[in-house]
């Protein structure tokens, strides 16, 4: 029987939106863990980013490590989030290691483990009547693209296209929170 995202995510969902994107603690990690299991990744491999100051720059919302970190510019050339949303674009790429791209989000570590590098990564715009309100990636971390695991399909894209569209609401209720 196939997985239902929409069953899944629709309650984590509908109570961000009904606190107008007030979020209580733990409640991104959930969504994220719920998405990630959809994709067969781990929780800290799902990346959430709202667009922020006047939609020129964006900035994760989860992991939480990555909060303070920094934003980026959407007018970055190096950073595969910011090309989704400039370009309304979704995309994979599952030899993301050699890929140019700004690395310093990845040295952070997560839930206290030694950072990995990401092999694997898809990338996705979050679009709301139209407009993007944020990036949504899943991606596959390890110390070789073997140890990653396997690679992301067209299917697995679809699915997290999906999901996108499923989240945007809160998402974008995320964005008008942030300054």
């Amino acid at each position: 029987m196939p997985e239902n995202t929409e069953t899944n995510l629709a309650p984590l969902v509908d109570a961000l939106v009904k606190r107008g994107g007030q979020v209580e603690e733990g409640e991104l990690s959930k969504l994220a863990e719920a998405i990630s299991h959809h994709l067969h990744v781990n929780p800290d491999e799902v990346a959430i980013l709202v667009l922020v100051r006047g939609g020129q720059f964006l900035q994760f919302v989860h992991p939480e490590e990555l909060q303070g970190v920094g934003t980026i510019p959407l007018t970055s050339t190096s950073a595969l989030a910011a090309r989704s949303a400039r370009e309304k674009r979704s995309e994979t790429n599952n030899n993301f290691v050699i890929a140019r791209h700004a690395s310093v989000f990845e040295a952070v570590p997560l839930n206290d483990q030694r950072a990995k590098p990401i092999q694997k990564i898809m990338s996705v715009p979050i679009l709301m009547n139209s407009n993007v309100v944020g990036v949504l990636q899943a991606s596959r971390k390890g110390m070789t693209p073997a140890a990653a695991g396997q690679d992301f399909t067209p299917m697995d894209l679809n699915k997290l296209i999906e999901i996108a569209g499923q989240i945007a609401p809160c998402i974008q209720l995320l964005q008008v929170n942030k300054p």
